[in-house]
């Protein structure tokens, strides 16, 4: 053990970790929950870190000596060296200065290490006043932020959403020309084609995508240089601006600051607009899951139209049961990530005058919805979508009994005629022709060449 100092006193740590006080104090005092603030934003945090002891220097605040040191040491992060010593939970001061301290004393504990100056000494880097300078948690933790979700959507969530859409696209192109029931309110409706039914899907993601894109410029938008509350107190004069820059060159993406720094420490909309456009996708992701499952129902006792992967055995008792297991961890994510939306909401209402002090949930619950629907993403597409098949003798099936195709008589007999068609064929167990003839309203090759459901898929068939 070591003993570290703060403005509380001494304190205990291990000899071998790269924390101090602050790190230790929060690890005492906080023991709820397993869940660690995610690691990208350490690494985000680490960035910001680099861009402020470069402005910083730039502005003659910082030595050359230090600077580098700092720079050093926020590599060695990057490069995952120092992983183990970012041990807090999310569950500590809602604003994260916890887990900004925690970045704070590691980065100067490995400049002790690479001067060869004890653990905890604060030499050559004092992680207030060194590390720190100009800085509070208030903007850089909303920044790291900013920019761990922007990559985390951009390199992760879309690309993998991109995919599903365009394994959709494809199921849709190869279920182009198999007509089957259509249905509304769970009941036989008009027909369509299989094609159709997918390609919907498809454009339930584009959709998304849309919004997600849109969200995801909000990103951009970062609040270093606020400060404590939006001010800039502390920081030169000059320091935003360099600080930003550097931050863009760093990432080779074009953040700039926040319209308001006022408003950007107060709230996190951007946060809320992602979390919002991860919701609707899984509003929709959840409805083509259900559709899916109830297409693929049976094997013999329902729907039956579609034939899900054979992935796994779906049950302990029942022999040859398969389920659409793809199906329902789909709607699992969706249903977390709806829920992950309203604590982001819940949390995001909460703040109080110049800060917002709930963000550790807020990012922890981000972080975990883009997650979650970038893997899901790819196994549902992977595991289910690609090995869909079509049943067509039950297609067929389901077709030829449709009584919804009446709809086609309107034009000719008018809707009460039609409808007499139906009830009689439905209460006595007859083929609509059948129906048609015995009322004598139409002989069978008038109705064959009216009621053909190649003619039924209207204009946009």
């Amino acid at each position: 053990m070591r003993t570290e100092k703060d403005s509380l006193g001494e304190i205990e740590v291990e000899k071998d970790k790269f924390w101090g006080a602050s790190t230790q104090r929060n690890l005492t005092n906080f023991t709820v929950g397993k869940e660690k603030m995610p690691m990208e934003i350490i690494y985000t945090y680490s960035m910001v870190k680099k861009a402020a002891a470069i402005a910083n220097f730039k502005l003659k605040l910082l030595s050359k000596e230090k600077k580098d040191l700092i720079v050093s040491a926020v590599d060695d992060i990057l490069d995952k060296k120092y992983d183990d010593h970012f041990p807090l939970l999310i569950w500590q001061t809602g604003s994260g200065t916890p887990t900004h301290m925690n970045v704070n004393e590691v980065i100067s504990n490995i400049a002790c290490l690479k001067t060869n100056k004890p653990l905890g000494s604060k030499e050559p880097l004092h992680p207030n006043d060194d590390v720190n300078m100009a800085q509070s948690t208030n903007d850089t933790f909303p920044t790291a932020i900013h920019i761990a979700v922007y990559f985390l959507v951009k390199d992760k969530l879309l690309p993998s959403l991109k995919n599903l859409k365009k394994g959709f696209d494809d199921k849709s192109d190869e279920f182009k020309d198999i007509i089957k029931v259509g249905r509304t309110h769970t009941m036989d409706a008009v027909p369509m084609t299989l094609g159709q039914e997918f390609s919907a899907f498809s454009a339930f993601i584009n959709e998304s995508l849309e919004n997600i894109e849109f969200s995801l410029n909000k990103f951009l938008k970062i609040p270093l240089g606020a400060t404590v509350i939006g001010t800039g107190v502390n920081t030169h004069k000059g320091y935003q601006k360099i600080a930003v820059k550097e931050i863009a060159k760093m990432t080779g993406e074009k953040f700039c600051s926040s319209d308001n720094l006022f408003q950007a420490l107060s709230s996190s909309d951007a946060v809320c607009h992602m979390s919002s456009s991860l919701k609707n996708l899984s509003v929709s992701l959840f409805k083509i899951a259900n559709d899916i499952t109830l297409l693929s129902s049976g094997p013999r006792c329902a729907i039956g139209e579609i034939v899900l992967p054979a992935n796994e055995p779906g049950s302990s008792i029942m022999p040859g049961k398969i389920n659409p297991a793809q199906c329902e961890s789909l709607k699992l994510v969706a249903m977390q990530v709806m829920a992950n939306d309203n604590m982001i909401a819940m949390a995001n209402a909460s703040g109080n005058f110049q800060l917002n002090v709930l963000r550790t949930v807020k990012v922890y619950n981000l972080i975990q919805s883009i997650k979650l629907i970038t893997d899901v993403s790819y196994t549902f597409l992977e595991h289910c979508l690609k090995g869909i098949k079509p049943n067509l003798l039950r297609i067929k099936e389901n077709l030829d009994k449709n009584l919804m195709l009446a709809t086609a008589l309107n034009r000719s007999i008018g809707y009460e005629k039609a409808s007499k068609i139906v009830f009689e064929a439905d209460s006595k167990n007859k083929t609509l022709k059948q129906a048609a003839k015995d009322l004598n309203m139409m002989d069978e090759k008038t109705f064959d060449e009216i009621v053909n459901p190649k003619n039924m898929l209207g204009p946009y068939g």
